[in-house]
């Protein structure tokens, strides 16, 4: 368990991958000390990875390829996929794994040059034109007119994604026992009723809670941590059939209906899209169950 920023005991993130690494957080490129706005870089996470509750200087955004990166910041958890970065407002404290095999890029902001301020976590919309830009300014050898050049064109092409998504951590004592329970195994399909009655409260005061808290009921958050959750499999490439039974579904069907009320489409088609966006083919989902 972690601490809210109101020093209550609230409920990480799911169940740790085995083989998973802890590493140190990234460190500031050499490159973050010189005048420049935007530092960026990549690597390639070969293993499970996870990053315990750290901050930067700088502002932060990560994005990733062939897998996905869940970031936990007080009590909301995000899911960065293909086509979509994770912007990371300075000296924010955060925590962050990333799945193996993923390309983990990353590129670092001088606050003081930045002509915008997201002061909060913001999912941004990594177009193939803004992904080539930071893959430039990752190079070593622009000089200081270049780099300012490309720096500029950065600002103008940045924006927010369409889709913020981000799952709310309770953060009440009344209910963190389900939410640990679900992060741990999101197939858990114990009813609210059965809940209630190993709590020792009413279904009435759970359902309260949840939507106190995360503006949800019990089984629209159950349903947004399992789509979650989905995001991450998929991106590695697990089929349709295999997430479906991971998570608790019956049948395939009932799993691609509850991921189309969630993300307005199914599977299939979201992948292909996100594909399309970032220009990167990874492992293909299972087209043939998800039309």
């Amino acid at each position: 368990m972690v601490r809210s920023s109101r020093g209550e005991s609230t409920p990480g993130m799911w169940r740790r991958e085995a083989g998973t690494v802890v590493r140190r957080a990234l460190a500031l490129p050499e490159q973050a000390a010189a005048p420049s706005s935007i530092v960026a870089g990549f690597r390639v996470v070969p293993v499970p990875t996870e990053y315990p509750p750290h901050a930067h200087d700088l502002h932060e955004l990560v994005w990733v390829r062939g897998g996905t990166l869940t970031s936990r910041v007080r009590n909301s958890v995000f899911t960065v996929f293909g086509g979509h970065g994770l912007w990371m407002p300075a000296a924010m404290v955060h925590e962050g794994r990333a799945t193996a095999g993923a390309e983990f890029f990353h590129a670092f902001f001088a606050p003081e040059h930045t002509p915008f301020a997201y002061g909060e976590p913001k999912a941004i919309a990594m177009t193939p034109l803004l992904e080539s830009l930071l893959t430039h300014l990752s190079r070593t050898d622009l000089d200081a007119a270049a780099r300012a050049r490309a720096e500029s064109v950065v600002f103008d092409v940045m924006r927010p994604s369409e889709r913020q998504f981000a799952l709310q951590l309770p953060g009440d004592p009344r209910i963190d026992a389900i939410a640990a329970a679900l992060l741990d195994d999101p197939a858990d399909c114990r009813s609210l009723e059965e809940w209630a009655r190993r709590l020792g409260t009413s279904d009435r005061t759970i359902t309260r809670a949840f939507r106190q808290t995360t503006g949800l009921s019990f089984a629209q958050w159950r349903q947004m941590l399992r789509v979650h959750r989905a995001l991450a499999l998929l991106a590695e490439g697990s089929e349709v059939a295999t997430v479906s039974e991971t998570l608790g579904y019956a049948q395939p069907s009932s799993f691609i209906a509850a991921f189309r009320r969630v993300m307005g489409t199914t599977p299939g088609a979201f992948f292909g899209a996100t594909d399309g966006i970032s220009g990167h083919v990874r492992n293909p989902v299972s087209r043939d169950q998800n039309s």
